[in-house]
């Protein structure tokens, strides 16, 4: 372990390190990548970097199932139609049902992944009681990373559950007996909790960090506070952490969008926080691959013929599709979906769209043909990967390919949002950071924007993306927007049930039961 930086500097993925940390180490426990606290040796200071690694480890192992869920209330994407995850559709047409397993899953990945972060935290904090010299403000930037990781996940719960449960040590029996904790108390806990870590995080971009390429930094915890207080609606909380983000001139866009979701794209300078993966550009061997399936077509004709197709659970929606058409948003049209003929077809039978832009075509511009198959009429194109972009002997949908998560596009929208909300900011004005990234999608430059401008500027933009859209809209109580193609959307609707599992496991107050 004592060239373990050496060890770490050629790989790209630092799910990958851990595996392959596990290979070198026999203290990492085969089930998960978690240390076995009670095996360790606290005086080896330079091993609690592989605490740090499996918190990043255990994020990057989402289930297919999150990023979907997150998403598919939102107006931007529908369920794929048919076949075994029927429930699913209906969660997309707001009919809620407890006892799917999805709903549980998801509440067990989060927790699962909080409660093995908060572990790895408390054992850096042990190995830092024998730390000396430059190790001991290692070990408290290695607990800030652990903060942010946390923060993150907390983030996705309580937007999708509103009240749960803050955990904040591996006492939980102590950490449920405080019960729920409101939307707004949680979302106040990860903007101070991310406020804790900031200082003892490096001040640069994830792609610059050179031991952990890709680890979160100051800006990434930045970032999440500012997504908590939008939550909360403190929208001058918001200006005041992206001003920071936009002034310290780290971050731009990359230039081309199509390729920002794709192989050329990862770790750019755009990112703020990206799960990693790969296929080490080998044709065999070992692997570390997010799930993409669900989002892809389960009929295709793809470029390279020996490519993989996927189960199409996830399908921008008709709304999306026309939106973009009418703003004629061509580069982020063509990016964000992949079409059939029948999508095509049923496009065009809206008189208003009888006649399609020359762009609209089932051919991506990797070649790539989208046949009709039976779920959906049309698939995400910001988790598709071109086939030619597979490594030669990887064949599954999308191997090898990141799932960003936060991008310098949405800090530029969130303060931009907050400026038109009344909040004030440095660095750019609301129009700079609107133009800004229309300009990446070849559109023109708008003067004195609104917030309905902005707003429409983050639907064209950040569609598909862990339900950015539908947490937008019920914010703002715009329910008009989500009641769409025959859906009906109420007030009632906007938080999921907790999971029946869980209500039958955990101290939650009778009016939950």
């Amino acid at each position: 372990m004592k060239n373990l930086k050496n060890l770490l500097k050629p790989l790209v993925l630092l799910l990958s390190v851990c595996v392959a940390m596990s290979s070198c180490d026999d203290r990492l426990e085969e089930n998960d990548g978690q240390l076995s606290a009670d095996d360790l040796d606290f005086t080896q200071t330079e091993d609690m970097i592989l605490s740090l690694v499996a918190s990043y480890a255990v994020t990057y192992s989402r289930g297919w199932e999150d990023p979907i869920l997150i998403g598919v209330r939102g107006d931007d994407v529908n369920a794929g139609g048919l076949g075994d995850q029927q429930p699913l559709a209906d969660t997309d047409l707001y009919i809620y049902d407890n006892g799917y397993w999805m709903y549980n899953q998801i509440w067990e990945n989060f927790y699962g992944d909080i409660l093995d972060i908060v572990n790895t935290r408390e054992t850096i904090d042990r190995y830092k009681e024998f730390a000396e010299g430059n190790e001991i403000a290692l070990a408290d930037q290695y607990m800030a990373e652990t903060k942010v990781l946390s923060g993150f996940q907390h983030l996705q719960m309580s937007k999708i559950w509103g009240d749960v449960f803050i955990i904040t040590s591996s006492n939980v029996n102590e950490e449920l007996e405080r019960g729920l904790a409101t939307k707004m108390e949680v979302m106040q806990y990860i903007s101070d909790l991310m406020d804790e870590a900031i200082p003892f995080l490096p001040s640069i971009r994830p792609n610059e960090r050179e031991d952990l390429p890709g680890g979160v930094t100051k800006y990434t915890a930045l970032a999440i506070k500012a997504m908590a207080n939008l939550e909360m609606e403190n929208y001058q909380g918001v200006a005041d952490a992206t001003s920071q983000i936009i002034n310290s001139n780290k971050f731009m866009l990359y230039p081309d969008f199509y390729e920002l979701f794709k192989k050329p794209g990862k770790l750019s300078n755009e990112t703020l926080f990206e799960l990693q993966f790969s296929d080490f550009n080998s044709d065999s061997g070992p692997v570390s691959n997010h799930l993409f399936a669900p989002f892809g077509p389960s009929n295709w004709t793809p470029a390279v013929t020996t490519a993989g197709g996927g189960w199409g659970f996830y399908e921008p929606s008709l709304k999306y599709i026309k939106f973009m058409i009418d703003r004629d948003d061509e580069t982020r049209l063509v990016t964000s979906v992949n079409f059939t003929p029948r999508g095509i077809d049923e496009l065009m039978t809206d008189p208003q769209y009888a006649t399609l832009p020359d762009y609209i075509s089932n051919v991506t511009p990797d070649g790539d043909e989208f046949n009709d198959y039976p779920r959906a009429m049309f698939a995400s194109g910001k988790h598709y990967l071109p086939s030619n972009q597979l490594t030669p002997g990887r064949n599954t949908y999308g191997s090898g390919k990141n799932l960003l998560v936060i991008r310098y596009a949405e800090i530029l929208l969130m303060h931009a949002e907050a400026l038109t909300q009344g909040a004030s900011g440095t660095g750019l004005s609301a129009d700079q950071a609107v133009n800004m990234v229309r300009a990446r999608a070849g559109m023109p430059a708008l003067s004195n924007v609104s917030n309905q401008q902005v707003m429409d500027e983050k639907f064209a933009e950040l569609a598909m993306e862990w339900g950015i859209r539908y947490f937008d809209m019920i914010r703002l109580n715009n329910y008009d927007e989500l009641s769409y193609d025959g859906r009906t959307f109420t007030a009632d609707k906007e938080l999921l049930p907790y999971p029946q599992e869980q209500l039958d496991l955990l101290p939650f107050p009778s009016d939950n039961n």
